[in-house]
């Protein structure tokens, strides 16, 4: 399965994704052979999963996917996974930030390389991996962009670079000097990028000086993003080619929070008669 995993080019993170959730059944099943189970089998094992160990609707569809690609990927049972029902998936609204809250942050963050990385999860949209990723060659000066490269889905795209980011960015490597064939923001280790987890701790840090209390991890900023960009008016379309999504209805969610229309709706109760 592995094997087959990388020969198909799925990411490291999917990867081992897929190997964990097959490593479940594995350790349940004990001398039961995987190959010889039959789809009601496995339609027992996922009752299971679902009502024993309560496992979430996203970590059940986690689940199914890594067993569908064993047994009909590696396996070659062709629609072995049809006759076994997926859980519904939730509508989670995506968590983000206010304007307020984002300047707050940003004001709490006084380190340059940090405030930087920050202020690329907003400005530009990017993912905490694409912005630690991100090398010097990548920041487009002359044309104001920002190459991303290998982003998720193995898909290249180019966001701009606003005038606030790039007087930001000169501040920065006029400070910091990395390596020009490099990483923009290197990490501890020699030829390593900047660690995700330590970005993550960066917000954190920054959320507790700007006592900012509302839950949301880094993406939030890149939701944040998304959703200030609508609020603005900006054509949906776009949105979802600076964000490098395959498909419009994962950007559509930024509907479902955007105030761009919902301010214009007056509430029932400024017509009461309350009087003064």
């Amino acid at each position: 399965m592995e094997e087959h995993l990388k020969l198909k080019g799925y990411s490291p993170a999917t990867l081992r994704t897929y190997l964990n959730e097959m490593r479940q059944l594995l350790l349940l099943i004990g001398q039961v052979r995987a190959d010889d189970l039959e789809p009601p089998q496995l339609k027992r094992y996922l009752l299971y999963c679902h009502e024993r160990l309560r496992l979430t609707e996203n970590t059940l569809h986690s689940r199914m996917n890594a067993l569908k690609f064993y047994y009909e990927q590696v396996l070659r049972r062709a629609k072995f996974f049809w006759e076994i029902p997926r859980p519904k998936k939730q509508l989670l609204l995506p968590r983000l930030f206010n304007q307020e809250e984002v300047v707050a942050i940003l004001k709490a963050t006084s380190n340059v390389k940090h405030r930087l990385m920050l202020m690329l999860c907003y400005g530009a949209g990017l993912r905490v991996s694409e912005v630690v990723r991100l090398q010097v060659c990548d920041i487009d000066q002359g044309r104001r962009c920002i190459w991303v490269k290998r982003a998720k889905g193995k898909k290249d795209r180019v966001v701009p670079l606003s005038p606030l980011l790039l007087v930001m960015v000169r501040e920065y490597l006029k400070a910091h000097h990395p390596d020009p064939l490099g990483y923009l923001f290197p990490g501890q280790g020699k030829g390593l990028p900047y660690s995700t987890r330590s970005l993550q701790l960066v917000l954190a840090a920054a959320k507790r000086r700007a006592r900012v209390f509302k839950p949301g991890s880094i993406h939030a900023l890149r939701h944040s993003f998304a959703t200030h960009l609508l609020d603005r008016g900006t054509d949906v379309t776009m949105i979802m080619r600076l964000l490098g999504h395959n498909e419009i209805r994962t950007t559509l969610r930024y509907l479902h929070v955007t105030n761009r229309d919902i301010l214009d709706v007056i509430s029932p109760l400024e017509d009461l008669p309350f009087g003064h």
